[in-house]
């Protein structure tokens, strides 16, 4: 067996508040931070991850101060992104309680800044966030997938596959894989997606979007990823659906935290 596999709730943070929509699209509230990752620490979730979803300079003291009053009441690892751009983030927030930073658009314009952290922090910290969506016709890619930025609002014309490789190679810790087609659909992770990244990278993969049933965690596993993460079904769902979710991985012979 492998190293157990975590599933995670992720919160989608803005102005204080969590969100969600469809593919990024149409938010609605979710609640208050500190409240839903008390609910998911007392539910079995192996670890949070918080995206500031507006990571404008006015809403980076709250989100400070939301990871400040998150990390004093809940004991699972934390991980947090939106705005991130280099060692001064990076050093706030760990300082404020995270425990890993989750990074994305400022590594794309300058993909130095992975080095950079790694450097200073250690490869632990660092996640990469990959926001992958397919392509098709002249702005194809190798791979068929390309990287976007803006909450999958903006093409970038980077495969996704290399760009995942090339951050592996200058030392991120951990990828987290969200597929741009697949946010909020609650239809399934993006299988093909997951095995592509896999084949390519021997960090540790957290599959991301598509979620809507327990029985969705399973094939994403079994396709690769290390950890299994999602919103919507938690957020919405009822208070056991992280047990129900291990339960699906356990019984389908996958070992879990």
């Amino acid at each position: 067996m492998g190293v157990a596999v975590r599933v995670i709730p992720c919160l989608d943070v803005d102005a204080g508040r969590v969100v969600k929509g469809v593919n990024f699209k149409g938010l609605r509230d979710a609640g208050d931070p500190v409240e839903l990752a008390h609910r998911y620490d007392r539910a079995g979730a192996d670890e949070l991850t918080f995206l500031d979803v507006t990571a404008s300079s006015s809403e980076r003291e709250t989100t400070f101060d939301v990871v400040r009053r998150t990390a004093e009441e809940v004991f699972i690892p934390l991980t947090v992104g939106g705005g991130v751009r280099g060692v001064a983030e990076v050093d706030r927030l760990l300082r404020d309680g995270a425990d890993k930073a989750s990074i994305n658009t400022a590594a794309i314009a300058r993909p130095d800044v992975i080095d950079e952290i790694t450097r200073h922090f250690g490869s632990q910290v660092l996640v990469l966030s990959v926001d992958a969506r397919r392509v098709q016709g002249e702005a194809s890619t190798p791979s068929g997938f390309e990287v976007t930025t803006h909450g999958g609002r903006r093409g970038t014309g980077i495969d996704a596959v290399q760009w995942a490789k090339e951050a592996a190679d200058r030392g991120v810790g951990e990828i987290l894989l969200n597929s741009i087609d697949a946010d909020g659909t609650k239809e399934g992770f993006d299988l093909e997606l997951i095995r592509l990244i896999r084949a390519a990278v021997a960090v540790p993969l957290i599959a991301s979007g598509g979620a809507g049933a327990p029985e969705h965690f399973p094939p994403a596993i079994s396709a690769g990823a290390d950890a299994v993460l999602a919103a919507s079904m938690f957020h919405f769902g009822p208070d056991d659906m992280i047990r129900q979710v291990k339960d699906a991985i356990r019984a389908a012979g996958h070992e879990v935290r």
